[in-house]
């Protein structure tokens, strides 16, 4: 008999707080983490903007000498996942078989600023000069590696690393890993710290992002017409999954349970989405099945929503294909329009997002929304939070690459 799958702790951190408190306050009051990148110059760069964490002080958390050792990815990853456990009251070692405790945290681009001070040094000192650390600090799969080793969690072991569908992914994969026994407990998500000289370069080059300098904070405007690109960010966000059996034992709070996980390829094109949203659809209409919901059971959509011009449209005509005339009554909100996105990380966080609504029984926003596209037509939830009772929120993530994941979350009842 498959094992039911609930969240137990949730833990963040980005731009708009590093505690789930500061996080969900910030989001409901409508506030943007978007503001001038300060960490380097950006005077010859078209967008100057990113979601950036400046106050993060990872000796808050780590050794010095461990910290030294990660990328900043993984440092946000380290630290999100110590966050989540402690909101889990969960000690690894203390309180569970470390061997039935799986990690999967990925990153969809990884050690970035690893690479490029490394391949500094290369060029300007030569080979024998390069960090025996660079390797191992780089690669996308050390979240979860460092995790396992900080928290002492022997189970299952994995990364997914999908592009901005990567948090998602890793949050849908660990649900089908306990639902059929193979862990107890997974610590799951995304992290993401891609702002960086190459990071902003190459998002730069796509034409993807938004060029409203002079106003950071109005830059990210999901679903409005006068959007014009999305907004890079950083940070991490992890769940704490469980087995009911395993959380009932222990007495832990549950904030949601996990009922459906969807995914798909659209085979289309490497940064397009296919058209219409027609693989964005199917993922979520694998997600309701697999939860045994029908549309009109979904109280709210967590949408991916990035405030691209063709990317908005197409998930706009997704959830109507997927959801039928229902998706004019459900509730829609981009907090990437607050949080910017944060590619591998996005999922993550905004499954966070997911559970701390319907725990709360209010909606974050999207804000910026002062001028709906009119091929934008779904009830977005403009620029004010909203009060609701949300019993079933599904979450929307889609990569460069075609990569979907749809994960749907449901309010427990015993």
């Amino acid at each position: 008999m498959a094992q039911r799958v609930v969240i137990t702790g949730m833990g963040v951190m980005t731009s708009l707080g590093h505690d789930l408190e500061t996080f969900w306050g910030n989001l409901l009051a409508g506030k943007s983490g978007i503001s001038l990148i300060e960490s380097f110059d950006v005077s010859e760069y078209t967008t100057r903007i990113a979601s950036s964490i400046k106050d993060f002080n990872v000796e808050q958390y780590l050794d010095k000498k461990d910290a030294r050792r990660m990328d900043r990815y993984v440092q946000l990853a380290v630290v999100a996942s110590i966050h989540a456990l402690e909101n889990a009251k969960l000690n690894v070692a203390e309180d569970t078989d470390p061997e039935r405790v799986g990690v999967y945290v990925g990153s969809g681009i990884g050690g970035l600023s690893t690479w490029e001070e490394q391949h500094k040094i290369l060029l300007e000192k030569g080979p024998r000069r390069v960090s025996p650390f660079f390797i191992p600090m780089m690669i996308a799969n050390m979240a979860s590696g460092q995790i396992s080793m900080h928290t002492g969690a022997k189970g299952p072991n994995s990364t997914a690393v999908t592009a901005c569908a990567t948090g998602t992914h890793s949050i849908g994969d660990s649900f089908k890993i306990i639902q059929r026994g193979d862990a107890d407990v997974m610590i799951c998500g995304g992290a993401e710290a891609p702002i960086s000289p190459t990071g902003l370069a190459g998002f730069g080059a796509l034409r993807a992002m938004s060029h409203r300098n002079d106003d950071p904070e109005r830059a990210s405007r999901p679903f409005d017409i006068d959007r014009d690109g999305f907004v890079m960010g950083e940070g991490a966000g992890i769940l704490v999954l469980e087995s009911l059996e395993h959380a009932q034992k222990r007495g832990a709070t549950i904030y949601a349970e996990v009922i459906g996980y969807g995914m798909s390829a659209d085979a289309y094109h490497m940064t397009d989405p296919s058209p219409g949203g027609e693989g964005a659809a199917r993922c979520m209409v694998k997600a309701m099945k697999d939860a045994g919901i029908s549309p009109q059971d979904v109280s709210y959509i967590n949408a991916h929503g990035t405030s691209t011009g063709v990317g908005d449209k197409a998930e706009t005509t997704a959830m109507k294909s997927a959801l039928g005339e229902y998706a004019y009554k459900v509730a829609i909100s981009s907090t990437k329009s607050m949080t910017g996105h944060l590619l591998g990380a996005a999922g993550g966080v905004e499954a966070v997002i997911c559970g701390l609504t319907i725990q709360h029984g209010v909606i974050a926003p999207t804000i910026n929304l002062d001028n709906p596209d009119p091929e934008c037509d779904l009830d977005y939830v403009p620029n004010h939070a909203r009060k609701a009772d949300v019993n079933i929120a599904m979450s929307n993530s889609f990569g460069f690459g075609g990569h979907n994941a749809t994960i749907i979350l449901k309010k427990f009842e015993a």
